[in-house]
């Protein structure tokens, strides 16, 4: 059996879950490639927090860290769209492929209440299906949320890396 004959047996569940993996690869490769450009630019983003903060500033250290932690969240949320997507797939993808598991165990039902026990093939279609679109809805849940938890790592690191970046300019120190 090829990979075809596998999406074939799926149906439109397993189209529909093709359907999605692709747009969220897409979305998570974009999400990395951003994170990783605005990262190399941390010293670029903490320059352009303290122009923003300008005249405003505190010598009191807590009110000044949440100032900062403020405007650095402010931009940081420019970079959170799309990982919703991610996550709405990562949630969604099991339940399709659970839909998939009940469409299929059914088809089979239909079809040995139809024709009868005497020929196995007469339901190996649909539970084909239900095994076929269980195991794609289980791949794709995977994949996406290994990618929904890793740039969510990853974006806490940069948060963190800017943090430190801007301590050290006000204070010569790192937190």
């Amino acid at each position: 059996m090829n990979l075809m004959h596998y999406i074939e047996s799926g149906g439109v569940i397993m189209e529909i879950l093709i359907a999605m993996n692709t747009i969220g690869i897409a979305v998570m490769v974009t999400k990395w490639i951003q994170f990783w450009r605005y990262n190399r630019q941390k010293k670029l983003h903490a320059d352009q927090i303290v122009e923003e903060f300008g005249g405003l500033g505190s010598n009191d250290r807590d009110t000044l860290l949440l100032i900062i932690k403020e405007l650095l969240q402010s931009r940081l949320k420019k970079l959170e769209s799309g990982m919703p997507t991610i996550k709405i797939i990562a949630t969604t993808a099991t339940l399709f492929g659970l839909l998939g598991t009940v469409v299929g165990v059914l088809m089979a039902f239909e079809a040995i209440a139809k024709i009868g026990m005497g020929d196995p093939s007469v339901f190996a279609k649909g539970i084909s299906m239900a095994l076929v679109t269980t195991v794609g809805g289980l791949i794709v849940a995977i994949v996406h949320t290994i990618g929904y938890n890793y740039l969510i790592a990853y974006l806490d690191s940069i948060e963190a890396n800017i943090e430190a970046e801007l301590l050290v300019r006000y204070y010569g120190e790192k937190a």
